[in-house]
């Protein structure tokens, strides 16, 4: 009997010091993650383009950013399309030693409703998270065109939770986001406005906004109405740690043209990234109004 009790004993301690092994190294590995994400200096430009975009929508806005830079200061691109089967294809690298490189995610599924802002935001978490793995990063930048920034509004508020102690989005500038579609009354607010709304107090509180809105019309920007766009003060105000809503007119205003717009391009360099066309860091706080001179 004392025999089997030892046996028996013996096998137990034997299967533990065989799992503790696995056990140690998950933990060490996992330790060395979180070190160099913490250590990490990427600091990317992820961007989202609105309905019907394709990942090449930002091409221009890019090209425009980097005009006047050297070439090992010019900002690289990584393009990741979501396919509806859950697979991912990326297209472009992130150069090495580049800091705030800019990420364009995109979607098979990039048709307009709520229905699909919905899935495109579940589509956009599972591309963040690799990216995460991959890059590991401590901080963001967001952007999002259109419905881009109502996919981005979704994400926060439903996805972005379990990466905040780690991964800190420090800005978000939304593009004519039409965050009560087509309505032009703030009295009557869709089912999505509604929603999010109501879960804005995810939202995280660190979180600087920027809401550009184009008039072409001086009510809407050939397609999104101007109050539309305004409508995401009920969203964001006193809920993150500060909310400006900018108007741009003049050429290029209206909606598709808007992120090449010359005028969001400086309030991108501006407002979303640490360096301007010399290279330089913006030393400018958050709150800082925005006047024509400096446009």
């Amino acid at each position: 009997m004392k025999n089997k009790n030892l046996l028996f004993l013996s096998l137990v301690f034997l299967l533990l010091g065989l799992l503790a092994v696995p056990t140690r190294v998950w933990t060490r590995k996992n330790a060395t993650n979180i070190d160099t994400m913490r250590a990490s200096r990427l600091s990317p430009v992820i961007m989202i383009p609105g309905s019907s975009a394709t990942v090449n929508r930002f091409d221009p806005l890019v090209k425009l950013l980097n005009q006047g830079l050297p070439k090992n200061k010019r900002h690289s691109i990584l393009k990741m399309k979501v396919y509806n089967s859950g697979k991912i294809i990326s297209s472009g690298s992130l150069r090495k030693g580049d800091n705030e490189p800019i990420i364009v995610v995109g979607f098979e599924n990039n048709h307009d409703g709520y229905v699909n802002i919905k899935k495109q935001s579940k589509m956009f978490a599972k591309a963040f998270n690799l990216l995460t793995k991959t890059y590991k990063f401590n901080n963001f930048k967001a952007l999002g065109h259109s419905n881009g920034g109502l996919i981005y509004t979704a994400f926060l508020e439903n996805y972005y939770a379990p990466y905040s102690n780690d991964i800190k989005v420090t800005k978000l500038m939304t593009i004519g986001s039409p965050y009560n579609f087509d309505e032009q009354s703030d009295t009557k607010k869709t089912q999505m406005l509604t929603d999010f709304i109501k879960k804005s107090s995810k939202l995280p509180k660190s979180l600087v906004v920027y809401s550009v809105a184009g008039t072409e019309n001086y009510s809407s920007d050939g397609l999104v109405p101007i109050q539309s766009v305004q409508a995401g003060k009920y969203i964001y105000q006193k809920k993150v740690k500060s909310f400006m809503e900018i108007t741009v007119t003049g050429v290029n205003a209206q909606h598709s043209s808007l992120p090449q717009n010359k005028q969001i391009v400086r309030l991108i360099k501006q407002y979303m990234l640490k360096r301007n066309n010399k290279g330089d860091f913006l030393r400018r706080q958050d709150n800082d109004k925005i006047s024509d001179e400096k446009l």
